[in-house]
């Protein structure tokens, strides 16, 4: 996987609201990432998760995408109970955690404020979407972490939203992969019970089910 080709570069200026945005956290805060946020994962993978954009106390700040806030304590915990990483989930990049046969990605790979991209943001950002998806030849299973990543997944995909409604558990099959919905891991939809555990967990026990059939 050629990285540089499927994300963009720490000082990419295609929005300049979250160049502007980015520009004060590396003022504020020199010792975080404060960049766009590269893939993470196997090289071989056939699953890719698509989340909606790096958290500013979480990806942003560790340069890893998910790690250091509550949606990655979940999503990560469950990538490891399924098989799809080894090791330790510390929170940090450099806690040797590795993903098995999976890659983690966002439709927006820079911090926005308040986690709230403008279509124009999300629009720019799809490029490296469509590249990433394009970059792993045994990809067969993507799940989307909420209603943009499945909107944006689905527009690199060149397929219809249209013909393809957002549903936590839905599931639309294409040529050559599958694309899974689940509500965003946040700890908002956790703390509100608009997701539990059990109902994310379950998206994941029947992606690697009928990756296995």
């Amino acid at each position: 996987m050629a990285r540089a080709m499927i994300d963009p570069g720490r000082d990419c200026a295609l929005c300049p609201r979250l160049v502007a945005f980015r520009r004060a956290q590396r003022a504020a805060e020199p010792a975080w990432f404060n960049a766009p946020v590269p893939t993470f994962g196997d090289p071989n993978a056939r699953l890719l998760i698509v989340g909606l954009a790096p958290g500013l106390r979480g990806a942003n700040r560790t340069g890893r995408p998910f790690t250091g806030d509550y949606a990655g304590d979940l999503l990560y915990s469950t990538l490891l109970d399924f098989g799809f990483a080894r090791g330790r989930y510390d929170a940090r990049p450099d806690d040797g955690l590795a993903l098995v046969g999976a890659a983690i990605t966002n439709a927006v790979r820079c911090v926005p404020p308040e986690n709230k991209p403008t279509g124009a943001e999300i629009s720019a950002c799809r490029p490296f979407l469509a590249r990433t998806i394009a970059a792993f030849p045994k990809l067969s299973a993507i799940v989307a972490l909420g209603r943009i990543a499945h909107d944006s997944t689905l527009s690199a995909l060149g397929a219809v939203r249209a013909r393809h409604a957002f549903a936590h558990g839905a599931a639309h099959a294409f040529d050559r992969l599958r694309l899974y919905d689940s509500y965003h891991c946040s700890r908002y939809n956790t703390n509100t019970g608009r997701l539990t555990t059990g109902m994310f967990r379950e998206v994941f026990e029947r992606v690697r089910r009928e990756m296995q059939g």
